[in-house]
């Protein structure tokens, strides 16, 4: 990946997986501290001792906790075992870079104590693309929000989904991305801010219902070089 110059109220496509591939999320504990860690390190405030509190408190109470100015807006996400997505906007000066960092050295730190290993967690620097056109911000998050259906559907790829139905609700059943929240059904809403896409596409029944439409007609072609893969 090139270097890329993060600038403010620009969106970019963020990825990593873990080092030699190997699967980053074990547990759904794992799962939960890392959406903790979005919420909690998207502040220009230090971070609170997050083992302490994520231990002793609800993560649906830590994640009504006020936050102080972000450093980024989080548009979509996307965990999967060996891989995350993110779409981010920076709001401010250095916003991404100071983010990323807090998150890949909070969630290491943590997966290393927990695991009882130490070294690199993730393979290498996080990747990062600038979406440059409106069909890209549009699209993207269908492709993110789509990606569980690699565990049980991979053919979507193809275009081969015959019965969206199904894959809707394989969707649905998989909580750890931003996708729920997107089509009305409440999931971790404080984590993202959606409106900013909610404008272009409208209410949660237009947004599945593009979904379905991009399935059915993908078009990577719209993607290219913005997907990370």
């Amino acid at each position: 990946m090139k270097h890329v110059s993060f600038a403010d109220d620009h969106i970019y496509h963020i990825y990593n997986r873990g080092v030699e591939k190997r699967d980053i999320f074990l547990s759904e504990k794992d799962y939960l501290r890392f959406i903790l860690n979005l919420y909690e390190f998207n502040s220009k405030a230090p971070a609170l001792n997050l083992g302490y509190q994520f231990n002793r408190t609800p993560i649906e109470v830590r994640l009504q906790y006020p936050r102080k100015e972000v450093l980024v807006e989080i548009l979509a996400f996307c965990l999967m075992p060996n891989h995350y997505h993110l779409m981010v906007r920076q709001v401010i000066d250095q916003g991404i870079t100071l983010f990323m960092r807090k998150l890949g050295t909070g969630y290491t730190n943590y997966f290393n104590t927990n695991y009882n290993r130490v070294g690199p967690l993730f393979q290498g620097k996080f990747k990062a693309i600038l979406l440059e056109d409106e069909a890209h911000f549009i699209h993207l998050p269908h492709y993110i929000h789509l990606n569980p259906l690699d565990l049980t559907m991979p053919e979507w790829r193809n275009h081969n989904v015959t019965d969206f139905d199904k894959a809707t609700m394989l969707l649905k059943n998989y909580r750890w991305s931003s996708l729920l929240d997107y089509i009305g059904i409440q999931n971790f809403p404080t984590v993202i801010a959606r409106d900013f896409l909610q404008d272009y596409v409208g209410s949660s029944i237009d947004f599945l219902n593009d979904m379905k439409s991009w399935v059915q007609n993908i078009d990577f072609a719209i993607l290219e070089g913005k997907t990370l893969e």
